[in-house]
């Protein structure tokens, strides 16, 4: 079994995202609750996939196994190269720093910084020098409408301003897989489809991986292909 190369250029060439066989469950009461029942799935990069099905299916288990926050109890999780689903705690996070980014459905910004701020500071941690990262993130933050708002903290800019921030910064480390869930879940119809076209826009040019778990058939029918979670197993 290989491991991820460790110098892998997130979203530059990347080789998407792989999961062979991931079985996942939890102990409820005195019983065992099968949540994934051997999941297969492909991403190519450059692909945007919808994930779909019921709440309580395990979508959002699976984005969790797939970002290396949580470990399958059985199964494959390639990413960059290799098989990482049982990496050690160190070895995974550098991997979600270089290769990973998440959308949720609520924004997780800090509180205390600017909305330029939001965005340059998960660079800095990667390494980034300050000035390239506060080009960038005035860059992205325009992309998605928000140049007028950079220096407003997040108790400032409305919920949709709010996530498309949280968007921009999960883009800043140009990672080679994306992942979001329910990512425009909190923003009217007209905001949804303006952030959802500079995701897709994004994902086509940096070659990204992107798995979206939503309940917006819309956006889901906008998509390259659609997954849908149900029982355990992915169809």
């Amino acid at each position: 079994m290989s491991e991820p190369a460790a110098g892998g250029q997130a979203g530059r060439g990347g080789s998407g995202l792989r999961l062979k066989g991931v079985v996942m469950g939890f102990r409820q009461g005195d019983r065992q609750l099968q949540v994934l029942q051997g999941v297969d799935l492909t991403i190519a990069p450059g692909e945007i996939v919808a994930l779909v099905g019921p709440s309580g299916a395990g979508k959002s288990t699976l984005l969790h196994i797939a970002g290396l926050l949580e470990q399958p109890d059985a199964g494959e999780v390639w990413l960059d190269g290799g098989d990482c689903a049982a990496l050690p705690d160190g070895r995974r996070t550098a991997l979600r720093c270089r290769t990973l980014g998440f959308v949720y459905q609520y924004h997780h910004l800090l509180p205390e910084f600017s909305a330029l701020e939001n965005v340059v500071i998960p660079q800095m941690v990667a390494g980034r020098s300050r000035a390239e990262a506060r080009e960038d993130a005035r860059e992205l933050l325009a992309a998605v409408g928000l140049e007028g708002r950079l220096d407003h903290r997040p108790g400032q800019l409305s919920g949709g301003e709010q996530q498309r921030v949280a968007i921009a910064r999960a883009l800043a480390n140009r990672p080679s897989v994306l992942l979001a869930d329910e990512p425009t879940g909190n923003l009217d119809p007209r905001t949804a489809a303006d952030v959802f076209a500079v995701l897709m826009t994004r994902v086509r040019d940096g070659g990204l991986a992107a798995l979206v778990a939503t309940h917006n058939l819309e956006l889901s029918r906008r998509m390259d292909r659609v997954l849908r979670l149900e029982e355990g197993r992915v169809t």
